[in-house]
């Protein structure tokens, strides 16, 4: 089993994925203008003054649902094994990753506002299968992304959080991983059958506390190491490109596990944003896109960093030759040497501060991130689950929701007792599979994106809030919006209010 999945993991993951994802990023930076530096103040004017209605949640619990999928164990176990087998030097490729990334991420969730739709129960859905169909024309393309988003969120990727969840109880106070699996499946089938509400009001709860929390840890022990700061930033900057003596020989690897570590974090590219962003109530798709463009920052410019200046300022890691497993450099202390690469790493640098505590502390980090990403997989598999059925039958959607809560609950409970290897080794394949679909798709269906963005950008200049039109900038198939401005909604399920001075553009759903 693990040489099989080893096997499809070389292929998925090939050095063409690793310089798709960079190309694409510089490429959508250059073309908007790079937007993650020039409209860093609309991102948080965006972020603060979202709206809600019945059918859509805030831009700030769209972007905790966001965030929620992205800050995960990635950003604890991912960072670790980034610097273990790319060395220091994969930090910098994973900044990279974030700052060309928030251009795609842009992208891909401004598509997802665009081709939304609306449910039967009223919720507010979309994602890079609405958008393939709807944009691209080619559906057998989207029911192709559906399946692969189910499989990888409903089947493949659950088990590395609860994995890492298990793993981190484990090393901190001994739970069996089986009471863990019990414990995580109870409370995650409680707030999945909520719906999108739910899910929303949880992760605007959990999310904001987790992430401040984590990140004034690592500030503690920053400053107790702040003599190590210059000496580590030099050391990421020299291994990021080949310049350090004892490094130098395996920059390819750097590139690959910086870029592989970054995507599965933040998630830029990878199609998962696109499903948040298009829950959101908002009065233009640029809106929610800015929104989902800062969350990559979040993500990996704070919460991995923060993980990385940990490990690297208290020297709690070592880095391996992926050739041959052995190890390579900077053979690290008794707290890690030997130690596989994961939370043990963070545990162990937090430990030279929280004395005794860094199990603990990882254990609690890791329960919030873990389970929250998983929550916010089942969305994400939902979501395509209902694409896949949403021209059959009520009770055959109702079916296919239930088995997608069965299989995400079953998955979760078998990643918590399997080995860690093989469960990274499935989310990797997920993750990979939906990059190479939804890169590819947005590369060619960029347009109606850009549009938006220009379209956004030049009522701001008129001094309007702005108000989405698709027919005014040339956008075909995005009939929420034509119905939105033409106040056709079916009743109960929220009504246009029209207060512009042109009485054209609604303003918002009440």
């Amino acid at each position: 089993m693990s040489e099989t999945l080893t096997a499809i993991y070389d292929i998925v993951w090939s050095q063409w994925l690793v310089w798709l994802c960079l190309a694409a990023g510089l490429y959508f930076s250059v073309r908007l203008v790079f937007p993650q530096i020039r409209l860093l103040g609309r991102m948080a004017h965006e972020i603060l003054h979202g709206e809600e209605s019945d059918s859509g949640v805030s831009s700030f619990q769209a972007l905790a649902i966001s965030l929620s999928g992205r800050v995960g164990t990635g950003n604890i176990a991912g960072v670790a094994t980034a610097i273990a087998m790319g060395g220091p030097g994969a930090v910098f490729w994973m900044w990279m990753v974030a700052f060309l990334g928030a251009s795609t991420s842009f992208i891909e969730s401004t598509l997802g506002q665009i081709y939304k739709e609306r449910d039967d129960s009223g919720e507010y859905r979309g994602g890079p299968a609405y958008y393939i169909e709807k944009g691209l024309g080619q559906r057998w393309y989207g029911i192709l992304f559906a399946i692969v988003s189910v499989l990888a969120m409903g089947l493949f990727m659950p088990g590395v959080q609860s994995n890492g969840i298990a793993e981190a109880m484990n090393s901190a106070w001994g739970v069996d991983p089986l009471w863990v699996a019990i414990i995580v499946v109870i409370a995650l089938a409680f707030i999945v059958v909520g719906g999108i509400k739910r899910i929303a009001t949880f992760a605007s709860m959990v999310v904001p506390f987790m992430a401040v929390g984590y990140i004034v840890l690592a500030l503690i022990v920053l400053v107790v190491n702040i003599s190590e700061v210059p000496g580590v930033l030099k050391l990421v900057f020299s291994s990021a490109f080949g310049m350090d003596s004892a490094l130098g020989g395996i920059l390819g690897a750097t590139i690959a596990w910086g870029v592989k570590r970054g995507i599965y974090s933040n998630e830029a590219g990878q199609g998962t944003g696109p499903h948040a962003a298009a829950a959101a109530e908002v009065s233009h798709p640029a809106k929610q896109g800015l929104v989902q463009a800062f969350a990559v920052y979040i993500d990996t410019l704070f919460v991995c960093s923060a993980t990385a200046f940990m490990i690297l300022s208290t020297g709690m890691y070592e880095v391996f030759d992926e050739k041959n497993g052995e190890a390579l450099l900077l053979e690290g202390p008794a707290e890690v040497h030997g130690a596989a690469a994961g939370p043990s790493y963070t545990q162990a640098a937090l430990d030279t501060v929280f004395h005794g505590l860094g199990g603990s502390f990882v254990a609690i980090a890791l329960l919030f991130f873990a389970f929250t990403t998983i929550v916010a997989y089942y969305y994400m598999a939902e979501t395509n689950m209902t694409y896949l059925f949403r021209n059959a039958s009520p009770m055959a959607r109702a079916v296919a929701v239930r088995l997608v809560q069965l299989v995400i609950l079953l998955a979760t409970a078998y990643g918590a007792v399997q080995s860690a290897a093989d469960a990274w080794t499935l989310g990797d394949i997920g993750v990979g599979l939906m990059a190479w679909l939804n890169i590819i798709a947005i590369l060619i269906l960029q347009g109606p994106a850009v549009k938006a963005l220009k379209d956004y950008q030049r009522q701001l200049k008129e001094g309007r809030d702005p108000q989405f039109d698709p027919r005014e900038v040339g956008i075909s198939n995005a009939d929420f919006w034509v119905d939105r401005v033409e106040g056709r909604f079916r009743k109960g399920q929220g009504e246009a209010v029209v207060t512009g001075t042109d009485g054209a553009h609604p303003t918002g759903l009440r």
